[in-house]
């Protein structure tokens, strides 16, 4: 799967304060079973901390909503997923944890799936979705998921409604050093995390080394 630089979001004080103190077990992504060839890479996905996200947030007086915390008027599952400015539109199947803890990936290579048991896109925290990169017969979803850039727009259908976010920024990371709490734990507003492999393949793991993750923000 694949990413360049992460942009930042400057937090208020009151989000800085809420955040402060808050342990998120170190984690990285997790390679799953490869397929029958070593050309065939199955999606390293990240193991989720075990972090509650805070339903809601208070709005600090004389400030309308800063963090765009008002849930959208949405509701039932994601369903569908598109990222126009990459060519991505791909429906989404829901992703569970595993026996063993790890996320278990989409089943095939041509959708992309959502974390189910942590937070929906659209409600406050960070909403995970994730995708394979390739496969031995070429590219899959989010083989252009590398090709995005901040600004950019995703749309992620719930409930028959679009719910809209824009990139704030991509960052590469080793799997052996990925930082769960940075991509797993509570924000104060509705966030979205997309997640493939990418970087240089391993042959001898059957795995790409990196994983590259979007960030974006509701609104």
């Amino acid at each position: 799967m694949t990413v360049r630089t992460t942009a930042r979001r400057a937090l208020l004080p009151v989000a800085v304060a809420l955040l402060t103190g808050i342990v998120v077990a170190a984690g990285y992504l997790v390679t799953h079973e490869p397929r029958a060839t070593p050309d065939v890479v199955a999606p390293a996905v990240p193991v989720p901390s075990n972090v509650p996200v805070p339903s809601d947030w208070p709005e600090p007086a004389g400030v309308p909503d800063p963090f765009r915390t008002a849930k959208p008027e949405v509701n039932g599952l994601p369903t569908r997923l598109r990222v126009a400015a990459v060519g991505i539109d791909t429906e989404l199947e829901t992703l569970h944890l595993g026996a063993d803890g790890e996320l278990v990936p989409p089943k095939g290579d041509e959708r992309a799936g959502w974390y189910a048991d942590g937070t929906a896109p659209g409600d406050v925290g960070p909403a995970v979705l994730a995708g394979h990169v390739d496969s031995r017969s070429g590219p899959a979803v989010f083989y252009r998921l590398r090709e995005i850039d901040v600004g950019d727009r995703i749309e992620v259908i719930r409930g028959g409604a679009a719910v809209t976010f824009t990139v704030t920024g991509t960052a590469w990371y080793p799997k052996k050093a990925f930082p769960t709490g940075r991509v797993y734990g509570p924000t104060p507003d509705r966030q979205l995390r997309l997640i493939t492999c990418g970087g240089v393949f391993d042959r001898s793991l059957r795995s790409y080394r990196d994983n590259l993750v979007v960030y974006a923000v509701a609104g």
